[in-house]
């Protein structure tokens, strides 16, 4: 299949504010998908609410548009239905570790095979510019004039620490890179969390003096390193991309199965 079969073309152009990286990240995910040949009868797309969530409405997979903070829930009940199925997930600040931060911790102490994309911006762009447990001290946002006194979660940290089987991170800027890292969380077996660093020009790089899209770019460029990389080690302050856990672990709907057909042979027996 070709990448435009993957798109709902109707309804372009997208809604997202001109420079947003949420529409690179689209890009990256539906070559991803592409790469590995998926047929879109094989994919569900659960997302919740926020300028994240509208990139189900413009994939051509099976969807569900669901509400604030519970798409992993709804994302649940459909792995457990259908397990045969790739369920991916994206989602905002507030989806991902605001309304979302319970759901987000139990998916991967279970280590459900779902695939969570977290498209992080710093801010609430379509509410207007609230800061979110990303956004981190410092930083000026409708909700803090005067700046944030907050810590921000470590995405990376907190997935590993909750029992996620597959953690990554790269950038709107990193094309390529996110796609491959896509690729393989997707076929990881377990619960995938790939944070995907993205610019917000209209909310956040406006109120923080950051530039337009391209000067965001540069500093997710310039800000970041691999891991391993000598530039990390020259400068440990850089944040750092790459895949961080790639670990086997029993998958919750295979363990879940288990436990049927015990009750089911108890049962008959």
């Amino acid at each position: 299949m070709a990448v435009k079969d993957y798109l709902r073309e109707r309804y372009f152009p997208h809604m997202w504010c001109p420079g947003c990286g949420h529409g690179t990240i689209l890009n990256s995910l539906i070559r991803a998908v592409e790469e590995l040949q998926l047929h879109k009868n094989e994919i569900v797309m659960v997302s919740g609410i926020g300028c994240s969530a509208r990139i189900s409405g413009y994939v051509d997979f099976h969807s569900l548009h669901t509400i604030h903070g519970r798409a992993l829930t709804f994302a649940t009940g459909v792995k457990l239905s259908q397990p045969r199925l790739k369920v991916l997930v994206p989602m905002g600040d507030g989806d991902a570790l605001a309304i979302g931060g319970n759901h987000f911790i139990h998916a991967a102490r279970r280590n459900i095979d779902i695939t969570a994309i977290v498209m992080n911006n710093r801010i609430y762009g379509m509410t207007g510019g609230q800061f979110s447990p990303l956004s981190g001290p410092g930083v000026k946002a409708t909700t803090a004039p005067f700046t944030t006194i907050d810590d921000n979660f470590d995405v990376v940290e907190l997935a590993t620490a909750a029992g996620a089987s597959f953690v990554a991170r790269s950038t709107a800027f990193h094309v390529k890179e996110t796609t491959e890292i896509l690729k393989k969380a997707i076929m990881h077996k377990g619960f995938s969390v790939v944070e995907l660093l993205s610019q917000c020009p209209t909310h956040y790089g406006r109120k923080n003096k950051e530039g337009d899209a391209a000067s965001m770019l540069d500093l997710q460029k310039s800000g970041t390193a691999k891991i391993g990389s000598k530039a990390l080690e020259k400068n440990p302050a850089l944040t750092p991309r790459g895949i961080f856990v790639d670990t086997d672990k029993p998958e919750y709907c295979e363990e879940y199965d288990k436990i049927i057909a015990h009750a089911t042979k108890e049962n008959i027996s």
